[in-house]
Order: C-alpha cells, then sequence, then structure tokens
C-alpha cells in the first residue's frame, strides 16, 4: 500500500528531467492519481505519455503558465473534473536569470518575480478554496537555499523571490491550518538537472562537492522524497516548515 494511494496530485513545472518529473514519479509509484503541468505544452505531453505507460495508468497533462491566472484556475478544474478533488499541490515552477543587480533591466526582475513568487501565490490562491471545502490538503512549495543565504552570481531577483516564497508559505500555513490545509516549502541547495550540465563547466560539479559536508550533489530524487513525505500523512503534524535540503551546505552559510 503506497502513502499517497487515494490521494490526487497536481505537479507544475513537471517537463524536464529534474525535481518537477522526479516528483510526479515518485508520488506515482505511492499511489496517488497525477495531473502534470508545464508551461511548455509538447514536451509536459511526451512526460505525460511516457509516465502513462511506466505506470499503466493515465497520467493527463495541461498547458500552464503559472503567471496566468486562467491557466491555473483551469488547472485546479481540471483536477477535479478528471479526479473529484485535490489532495496535493506541488509548486514547482521557477525561472532564474542570471544578471548583475545594477546591469538587471525591469524586465529581467519582473519575469523571475512573476514566475517564482507570483506564480506560487496563483497556484495556492486557485487550489486553497477546493483544499478548504475538503477540509483536508497538503501544499508543498518550492522555495531556494538562496532565500536564506543569498548569491554572489547576480541571482538577486531570485533571491528576493525565493525568500518571499519562505514568508508567504509560513503566512498561508498560519491562515489554513484551523481548515485542515497544511502548507510547507523545500529550500534545496546545489541539486543536479540537465540544465545546470549545459550552462557550467565540466568540472563545477565536482568542485561544488568540496563545499557539502555530505560529499555529493543532490539528485533530483532526494528532493522527489522529502516532497513525498510533506505532502503525505508522514508529516501530518508539519505546517509552517521551510525545510533545507542541501547535504549539510547550509551549515557553512
Amino acid at each position: 500500500m503506497g502513502q499517497l494511494d487515494g490521494r490526487t496530485a497536481i505537479v507544475t513545472a513537471a517537463a524536464g528531467a529534474g525535481i518537477g518529473q522526479a516528483v510526479a514519479r515518485i508520488f506515482l509509484e505511492e499511489g496517488a492519481q497525477v495531473l502534470i503541468t508545464d508551461a511548455h505544452a509538447r514536451r509536459v505531453e511526451e512526460v505525460g505519455k511516457q509516465l502513462s505507460e511506466e505506470f499503466g495508468r493515465d497520467v493527463p497533462t495541461l498547458e500552464v503558465d503559472v503567471r496566468n491566472t486562467e491557466q491555473v484556475s483551469a488547472m485546479v478544474d481540471a483536477s477535479r473534473e478528471r479526479f473529484g478533488r485535490v489532495d496535493i499541490l506541488f509548486n514547482n515552477a521557477g525561472i532564474n536569470k542570471l544578471s548583475p543587480i545594477w546591469e538587471m533591466d525591469d524586465e529581467t526582475w519582473q519575469l523571475v518575480i512573476d514566475v517564482n513568487l507570483t506564480g506560487t501565490f496563483n497556484c495556492v490562491r486557485a487550489v486553497l478554496p477546493v483544499m478548504i471545502e475538503q477540509k483536508s490538503g497538503s501544499i508543498v512549495n518550492m522555495s531556494s537555499g538562496a532565500g536564506w543565504i543569498g548569491s554572489r552570481d547576480g541571482e538577486s531577483h531570485y533571491c528576493a523571490a525565493k525568500a518571499g516564497v519562505m514568508a508567504f508559505t509560513r503566512a498561508v500555513a498560519a491562515e489554513v491550518a484551523r481548515q485542515g490545509v497544511r502548507v510547507n516549502a523545500i529550500a534545496p541547495g546545489l541539486i543536479y538537472n540537465e540544465f545546470l550540465a549545459r550552462i557550467y563547466p565540466p568540472d563545477f560539479f565536482e568542485r561544488a562537492k568540496r563545499g557539502i559536508p555530505l560529499g555529493r550533489v543532490g539528485e533530483p530524487l532526494d528532493v522527489a522524497r522529502l516532497a513525498l513525505f510533506l505532502a503525505s500523512d508522514l508529516s501530518g503534524y508539519v505546517t509552517g516548515e521551510v525545510v533545507s535540503i542541501s547535504g549539510g551546505a547550509i551549515m557553512h552559510a
């Protein structure tokens, strides 16, 4: 019997071979019915087909830009129409675009804030009426260790957005706790993915290991396992938390 048998979940930004897809996969492994979304329609459809074949049941997909409130509302409606309810929201959509603050234009700042922070707000606002009506639900937001410690790499907008996600998570958790809804966030350190592998030099990850007490770079599955804990009844007495997953690197911040 899986930890999420009988549950339904929405996972945003699930088209890439990173955290979103890993979370969708572990939710499916644990018995959940999962709707996956992404701003890239063709890619998320391909992932949905792959997961459907792998797990022997339909994994519906939807094109959703989390900045678009109509698309976000349609996402929640699609889950209710397909599954009858929404038990879990994994808020994974995010973007980064490096720029020194003195060179950053308004559009770059606003894009990163809109996707990472306002997009999180849009999805939470849309799903909460359903969860409050159900008197149950678990929301897991994606923050980042950068929201705690900052960055020297031209990420002031990203750090601000992810710190905002932390504060937003705590505030919403306090608002809806008595309605039976739990809200938590994950703050990863360095997690390997194909995007980082393309933009950083070949020795980047090897050098990065030196600053990580556990001696390795995180994998999407590491984050997915934490997401499963926070989404399931295993964390039934946990809300308003921002959980670091950094191999211990946060200790040196």
